[in-house]
């Protein structure tokens, strides 16, 4: 797959992922928005209930104790007429007019207001009883005038009796006159209206905690909770005690202080399997991007993999062909001296093939912990004096130079001979490698409690900070321009890992670019 496919396939997952993530909190926000709009609709008819259940409670304690006075009296009541509703309707297939008649008289007990409220003003108290009457004008025998009906009715129907509908009214208004006057202390309790607003939601469903307070002209009254406080984003309120003319000046306010948590439980359960659902994709998208990418990264390193073992044995295998071809030369032949220098080099040239292959093979083994590494007591110092004797050819020719410095007093560590010493031989190589101008290497050893501190440190190119991370990963390489101009193919410091990390080890390195690397090895000594 090509870089242009990759990063579209990976855009258009990605803005996939985004849209699913998207459209789940879309979903979980409109819903919670439902929820609360639910929850409001739900509170105003519990408030509402509440508010006409006061109305009735004091309707029927009016009712009662006007019943007990009129049945104390035991007399007949003045009557004097209050009010005469009309109700006029015309038949136009019989064209008949009917006149109904609603008489409204008062039965006046005589005793006022204070028997109800000592705080009341004098207000007579009357029972109520209506006359109601039908009078049919057959062939609209009306004179049409508005001072009455002056014409004799064909039919009249004549009743009387107790208050009903209409004459309810009239009763209310009386009702409501007397009781407005009383303070809110006396018609209700904090007690009392827990109580109701307490049934009410439980009725409606709304099992969550709530305070609340009675407002009179938008100040606190005494009738409230104890922990009521006004919070406008979860506090309802409803108009109670409404008087005769349909106004009122008292407010019930109901707090809910955990509102929102309510709210969302309901979603809790789907917005849980929602964001679960969510967040396997988002996981399984993560691990496919990573695989994706690893793969990608897998088959760059193959290919450059590929292509520096075949420069590495391209080489040899060059030389080898171009030495046999002068042995095979009868001028070459017979110089004894040549055919052995050729002869070298042949086998020069197919000991460091077999140095490539035997390197690909180390760390494979390391991988699958098939590699034995036995380990035995051993001076640092004399390793380190060894990896420089195996340079130093190279470093001649390179004309180049290596100082140490041997601070640690204590050196004596357990330490695979032919390993560590490749280890080593590893990072002098390294160094000699990436050093444009001659290489100069200092190597320094210092005792750090219970351990020993390697430090080579060299002048040559550096590194970035993302190839210091990498460096000992398995085929990984910096590019420095040419992908051949120096030789390796990414094993090399891999290796010199999986050791350190056997011999109980930790390895470190510290870079700048154009300022050179110093390689730090730890590991633990002999007590």
């Amino acid at each position: 797959m090509n870089k242009t496919k990759f990063r579209i396939l990976v855009f258009l997952m990605s803005i996939s992922m985004i849209g699913i993530i998207l459209v789940q909190l879309y979903w979980i926000n409109s819903s919670f928005i439902k929820n609360d709009e639910q929850f409001k609709h739900h509170t105003q008819q519990v408030l509402n209930n509440v508010a006409k259940k006061l109305d009735d409670k004091e309707v029927m304690d009016f009712y009662k104790r006007y019943f007990q006075i009129k049945d104390s009296l035991g007399r007949e009541p003045k009557r004097e007429q209050l009010r005469k509703i009309y109700f006029y309707e015309k038949d136009a297939k019989t064209n008949e007019t009917v006149i109904y008649t609603n008489t409204i008289i008062p039965e006046d007990f005589g005793i006022d207001g204070s028997f109800f409220d000592k705080n009341a003003y004098p207000i007579g108290v009357k029972n109520y009883v209506s006359k109601r009457k039908t009078e049919v004008y057959k062939n609209n025998a009306l004179d049409g005038s508005n001072s009455g009906f002056k014409s004799k009715p064909d039919v009249t129907v004549e009743k009387s009796g107790n208050l009903e509908v209409l004459d309810r009214v009239q009763f209310y208004v009386a009702f409501r006159d007397i009781v407005s006057q009383r303070p809110i202390h006396r018609r209700l309790s904090a007690n009392m209206l827990n109580s109701i607003l307490s049934f009410e939601l439980n009725k409606a469903g709304i099992k969550t905690p709530f305070e609340f307070a009675v407002y009179s002209n938008g100040l606190a009254t005494k009738i409230k909770s104890e922990e009521f406080r006004l919070d406008k984003c979860t506090t309802y309120g409803m108009p109670i005690l409404i008087d005769a003319d349909g106004h009122s000046k008292y407010e019930l306010l109901v707090r809910f202080p955990n509102k929102t948590n309510y709210v969302f439980s309901e979603l809790v359960p789907m917005s849980i399997l929602s964001l679960l659902f969510t967040l396997i994709i988002i996981l399984t998208y993560t691990s496919a991007l990573k695989q994706l990418i690893t793969q990608k990264q897998i088959s760059e390193i193959k290919t450059d993999f590929i292509n520096n073992m075949t420069h590495e044995f391209k080489t040899p295998i060059a030389t080898i062909n171009l030495a046999l071809d002068a042995i095979k030369n009868p001028k070459i032949i017979e110089d004894r001296e040549k055919v052995q220098k050729y002869l070298q080099m042949i086998k020069d040239e197919n000991k460091r093939m077999h140095a490539q292959v035997e390197n690909v093979l180390r760390i494979s083994k390391l991988e699958r912990n098939e590699l034995e590494i036995n380990k035995e007591p051993h001076q640092v110092n004399e390793f380190i004096e060894d990896a420089i004797d195996h340079i130093s050819l190279i470093l001649e020719d390179r004309e180049g130079e290596v100082h140490t410095h041997f601070n640690a007093t204590r050196n004596t560590v357990l330490l695979n001979d032919v390993h560590f010493t490749n280890v080593l031989v590893n990072i002098l190589d390294n160094a000699m490698k990436y050093s444009k101008d001659n290489p100069i290497i200092n190597i320094y050893t210092e005792n750090i409690k219970d351990s020993i501190l390697i430090k080579i440190q060299d002048n040559g190119i550096g590194m970035s900070k993302v190839a210091q991370k990498k460096v000992f990963e398995k085929f990984f390489r910096e590019h420095t321009g040419d992908l051949h101009n120096v030789k390796g193919h990414g094993l090399g410091l891999a290796y010199v890992k999986q050791i350190v990390d056997d011999h109980n080890g930790q390895i470190f390195v510290e870079s700048e670019k154009g300022k050179g690397s110093t390689f730090i090895i730890k590991l633990p000594l002999i007590n």
